[in-house]
């Protein structure tokens, strides 16, 4: 992805807004005397004073480290669930990251902004108007698919009275606190994912994922939800997954598992120190990076820390044979008989279909 496709959020403590109307002139004169440079340290050394070297963190976040001695914090989220919003808070406000990177992509975005209220609205109504504009992003099968996949997003939203997302709204306003964090859409766009998706799928295996997502109506309750933040859990529930459809785990995970740990990395290059003068000597520190995503990536995400990553090769339509060569799945055989459509689920909420 672009780095101008990244949209980034800084907040600055020391803005004119918050200061007090009345005070002292000579705190106007000196701070108008303060280097650009000179001020960045002041309130750099304020964030780092602020930053835990020990922080207490949820047990739902894995910790990462690049060559350079940058830190990574991988929050693993469920997308329907309250106390992920307090573990991504609770994480930010620790370690005062430079960058915070969540599993969106630029077609998602907007969700950041609005309101809870009139998500929960936007999810539980489709309507031909989205259906006609899934197949004109998407194409005839892709757009289908997609429908399908909101409509699970739609029953869930139904069943527990919540829009998906929660923990990447919390995280866009927890950043914005943090002086000089940046915020950086990590996921892949989602018509790739889409387009690729289904290109994987044979003719049979579309039959049946579609008639698995047109007859959903188990109930769903927050404790399911929960169950989902545990990893041997988790775990169980993908093997399944790959057992049933593996192209298709292939695509919407084990790809974007690569993309996302590319999209982290990127982001914990080390920062670069403003200089007083082009003569003085370029300075760096190690980044500090939260990564917000759902619980079902950490894993992979763990796997390909440490590898060289090319994500040109999961970027573009293939056909099914050219996939298995890009990524290969190993075949697991279910350790937990799980009913398919709540695996159906888990998957709607792991891929964090989005109706915006």
């Amino acid at each position: 992805m672009q780095e101008e496709q990244q949209p980034e959020a800084a907040a600055d403590p020391m803005s004119s807004s918050d200061a007090p109307e009345d005070g002292p002139k000579e705190t106007s004169s000196i701070s108008q005397n303060i280097s650009d440079a000179d001020a960045f340290k002041i309130l750099l050394e304020m964030k780092l004073k602020k930053r835990q070297k020990r922080p207490a963190l949820p047990s739902t976040v894995t910790e990462l480290d690049t060559e350079d001695g940058s830190k990574v914090y991988v929050v693993g989220t469920a997308h329907f669930s309250d106390s992920s919003k307090k573990d991504v808070v609770k994480t930010i406000q620790e370690v005062q990251p430079d960058v915070v990177v969540v599993e969106l992509c630029q077609y998602r975005v907007s969700m950041l902004k609005m309101d809870e209220k009139t998500l929960l609205k936007e999810a539980k109504e489709i309507n031909l108007e989205k259906l006609q504009q899934a197949i004109k992003q998407n194409g005839v099968m892709s757009g289908l698919m997609q429908m399908l996949l909101l409509k699970v997003s739609a029953h869930i939203t139904e069943q527990l009275g919540m829009a998906p997302g929660g923990e990447f709204r919390e995280a866009f306003k927890e950043a914005s606190k943090v002086p000089f964090c940046k915020f950086h859409l990590g996921d892949r766009p989602i018509p790739v994912t889409f387009k690729r998706a289904i290109a994987a799928l044979s003719f049979w295996q579309k039959v049946k994922l579609a008639w698995g997502l047109c007859f959903l109506s188990d109930p769903i309750s927050k404790d399911d939800v929960e169950k989902c933040k545990q990893k041997d859990l988790l775990e169980q529930m993908m093997a399944e997954m790959i057992g049933e459809f593996p192209d298709l785990h292939r695509t919407i995970v084990s790809e974007r598992d690569i993309y996302l740990t590319y999209m982290l990395k990127q982001a914990a290059k080390q920062i670069e120190l403003p200089r007083a003068s082009e003569n003085e000597p370029r300075k760096y520190i190690p980044a500090v990076v939260v990564g917000v995503v759902g619980m079902g990536h950490v894993p992979g995400i763990e796997k390909n820390w440490n590898s060289d990553l090319k994500i040109q090769e999961i970027m573009s339509a293939q056909s099914c044979k050219e996939l298995t060569a890009v990524v290969p799945v190993q075949q697991s055989t279910p350790i937990l008989a799980l009913h398919q459509s709540f695996v159906l689920k888990v998957l709607s909420s792991v891929w964090e279909i989005k109706i915006l």
